[in-house]
Order: C-alpha cells, then sequence, then structure tokens
C-alpha cells in the first residue's frame, strides 16, 4: 500500500513535521529498505509516512569544534573514509561495512537508529564515548550513545525528534586496534566485532577502551572493567587474560543464529580479546 512522504526543505520544517506527523525518517535507506521489503516487484511495506532527511544540509557536515569532531547523522559512509577529520581506526571499520554502492548512499546516522548489535560503526562510537544530539521542535538533548540504544532495534528516540549530530571527543589514542568477523573481509553481517583504543605512557595504561559487537543485545563495553586495568603495565596484562575473560564472561551473550553460533561468537571474541592484550604488549603506538 502505497503511504504518503515528505520532503521537508530545512530541519526547522522536518522537526514540524516530526511533532504533527506519525511518520518515520529516513535518509539512505539501506536497513530500512531491506527490513521492509516485500518481495519481487512490489514496493517495500512501511506502515507509516515517509519522511526524508538525508537531503538537508543541517545534517550533511562533518566538522572539528571545540574539542569535538561534529557528524550530521546524513553524512554517508563513504564521505567518512574521505574526510581529513575521521580517524584511520574509525575509517578502518567503515571501509568493511557493505559494498562501495551500499556506502554510498547508507549514512551514519542510519546504522545508529537503526540500532542493530551487529552496527558495524557502533563499537568505535561506543569506545570513543560518542554522544549525539536529538531534536524536537522546541528543545534538544544531548545522549550518550549506550543510553540512546537499549536493546536490538530500540532506542530512546520520541516520537517528535530527529537525530541531529553525532558528536565525538578529539582524541588522540596511540594505539588502536580493531577486528571484525565475518564470512568475508567485508560486505557482510559482522559475526563478531571489536574495537580498542589504549594510551600508554612509559608502558602502563593511562586510558583504556575496549568495545565489542555483534555478541549482546547491545554494544559490550564495561567501563568498570577498563578502570581496574588502568595503571597497568602493558607486559602485565597479558598475564592476566584468564582474570579479564571471566570478568567479560558474563556480558558477552551472543546467540545461535544463521550466521554463527552462540559458542563460536563467544570463542571468537575471547580470542579476539587475547589477540588485543598482546598486540597492546608489542605495539605500543601503532595501529592495526
Amino acid at each position: 500500500m502505497m503511504v504518503d512522504a515528505y520532503r521537508p526543505k530545512t530541519l526547522a520544517e522536518a522537526l514540524k513535521i516530526r511533532n504533527e506527523t506519525d511518520c518515520l525518517p529516513i535518509a539512505g535507506g539501506t536497513d530500512l529498505m531491506v527490513q521492509k521489503a516485500r518481495g519481487t516487484g512490489l514496493g517495500p511495506g512501511f506502515e507509516k509516512p515517509l519522511l526524508f532527511v538525508g537531503h538537508l544540509p543541517e545534517l550533511h557536515r562533518i566538522e572539528k569544534k571545540e574539542g569535538y569532531i561534529h557528524i550530521g547523522p546524513a553524512v554517508l559512509l563513504s564521505e567518512l573514509l574521505h574526510n581529513p577529520l575521521i580517524s584511520d581506526t574509525f575509517k578502518k571499520a567503515v571501509a568493511l561495512m557493505a559494498s562501495p554502492p551500499s556506502r554510498n548512499l547508507a549514512t551514519l546516522g542510519g546504522n545508529i537508529c537503526n540500532a542493530s548489535p551487529a552496527g558495524d560503526t557502533l563499537p568505535f562510537l561506543y569506545a570513543a564515548d560518542a554522544e549525539l544530539l536529538l531534536e524536537n521542535h522546541e528543545f534538544e538533548r544531548r545522549i550518550a550513545i549506550e543510553d540512546f540504544i537499549t536493546g536490538p532495534k530500540q532506542t530512546d528516540l520520541k516520537p517528535d525528534e530527529l537525530l541531529t549530530d553525532i558528536i565525538i571527543p578529539d582524541i588522540n589514542f596511540p594505539v588502536t586496534y580493531y577486528k571484525k568477523v565475518g564470512q568475508r573481509r567485508g560486505m557482510s553481517l559482522t559475526k563478531a566485532s571489536f574495537h580498542g583504543l589504549a594510551d600508554v605512557l612509559d608502558g602502563y595504561v593511562e586510558d583504556l577502551r575496549m568495545a565489542f559487537g555483534s555478541v549482546a543485545p547491545t554494544v559490550v563495553r564495561s567501563r568498570d572493567i577498563e578502570n581496574s586495568l588502568i595503571g597497568e603495565s602493558v607486559n602485565s596484562l597479558k598475564n592476566r587474560y584468564q582474570e579479564i575473560l571471566e570478568l567479560y564472561e558474563p556480558l558477552i551473550q551472543p546467540i545461535d543464529d544463521a550466521r554463527s553460533s552462540a559458542m563460536y561468537r563467544k570463542n571468537v571474541c575471547f580470542n579476539i580479546l587475547k589477540d588485543f592484550l598482546n598486540y597492546l604488549e608489542k605495539n605500543q603506538g601503532d595501529i592495526i
């Protein structure tokens, strides 16, 4: 069944429509078109009017301001790969997403709001302490990404709100590590992923971030575990591997599905964690 669609000229107009209409925001639509597909020869089955926002200039920018990188939610994944403000470690995750044609249509905001446990940008955004700006026609609020995504396909976005900004602290981590496990290097859904960020001074951990994707209802990141490792010698971390594994064990709870078994995913995560700790010992200022 055909539904109405709105194509506002400004963000203010989009927020007004969002306030007055029960509509579905859409930018690139690469996930939504698949989710709502009805079969060959049939258009997608959207139950609500569509609110197109991907063309709005207010949502299509990348800029550095007051110690933060601000990324508009309508920025294409392909644009992230070519912007000098985007870190190399984030670019590595984006480069392994989907195919080039999909990256030329898919947006960062869509990957966030889709709230898939397998969202490829999410482990980095969690590890980097990203925040999101949400706006309605009257107010705006800033929320940590881990508070925004509440479960698989579930977010804290209110019916009258739009995501209008992704805000990432502009912090340089000397040690960065990214690993994605899929059936192919790219263009496939993630079975498990990991993003590690670390700052090491004179052989001791100053800052440490570890985020696991696709192995729980939401991205797994534990500040308590990370904080317990601050101040440790990087040379001693691998000796604490079993202890660290046991701390993460109850948090990493993957499911069985068509792509992999839960046991496989959990074992992969633990192997990646061990590899990261070994890498951290050997490379205290490199990117992998």
